[in-house]
């Protein structure tokens, strides 16, 4: 009896041996599974920005463009009688506003009363009215913008829809003059010019109007107060 169970006992042990080495394989290809899904998560390097692309920076975000400069029109516009101008002094509401040029050519403003402001610059004015306000205020601070010129005419006559007087503004050039005033059917522009007064003589300047329209800015001619467009 002990002989039988011996005999089985040896038949069966191979197999029980070879299916224990069967199982090794499949034990050690675990590790090896784990390792190929580590090696499919993208690295550090492949998640930042490509390098064209530049990175943001706070500072350059918050630069604002800077407000525009006054220009040269601050020191050639001459102030006359009806334009409205305004002051402004730096923390000192007060003494700052908005002011109609009296026909006499002057303003008044508190602390200083009547000042003259008809024929200087915008930029003259204001270093007048600095040195002035020096006998009330501590290195006042002043700036003078002219808001809406009614001192500077232009004229128009002949084939215009829009005839007489016309208030320049600044830098106005023969195109916008006539783009303001328009034409009728009946203009004969080739034939237009300018008459204007200067030194004692009056000129007759002729306009080339197309010209100007194809953007030759020698063709475009400032206008002068006093000038008048005449077109046939």
């Amino acid at each position: 009896m002990n002989l039988n169970i011996l005999l089985v006992a040896a038949l069966l042990s191979p197999n029980l041996i070879s299916q224990g080495q069967g199982q090794k394989p499949v034990e050690q290809s675990a590790p090896a599974a784990s390792t190929s899904v580590t090696t499919q998560t993208p690295p550090p390097a492949a998640l930042a920005p490509p390098s064209n692309q530049a990175p943001s920076d706070p500072a350059t975000a918050l630069i604002t463009p800077a407000p525009l400069a006054a220009g040269p029109l601050a020191d050639s516009y001459v102030i006359g009688p009806g334009d409205q101008i305004s002051v402004s002094v730096w923390k000192e509401g007060a003494v700052s506003g908005g002011f109609l040029v009296r026909p006499d050519g002057m303003i008044t403003m508190p602390l200083l009363a009547d000042i003259p402001a008809a024929g200087f610059t915008p930029v003259q004015l204001a270093a007048q009215i600095t040195v002035r306000l020096r006998k009330f205020l501590q290195d006042p601070l002043v700036n003078v913008v002219v808001n809406a010129i009614h001192s500077k005419n232009i004229y128009l006559m002949g084939e215009t829809n829009r005839k007489g007087p016309v208030e320049m503004t600044p830098g106005m050039t023969i195109l916008q003059a006539i783009g303001l005033s328009g034409l009728t059917d009946n203009a004969n522009i080739k034939k237009a010019y300018i008459l204007r007064d200067e030194n004692g003589k009056r000129l007759r300047i002729p306009i080339h109007y197309k010209e100007a329209l194809k953007g030759n800015i020698q063709f475009d001619i400032p206008l002068k107060p006093g000038d008048t467009i005449v077109v046939p």
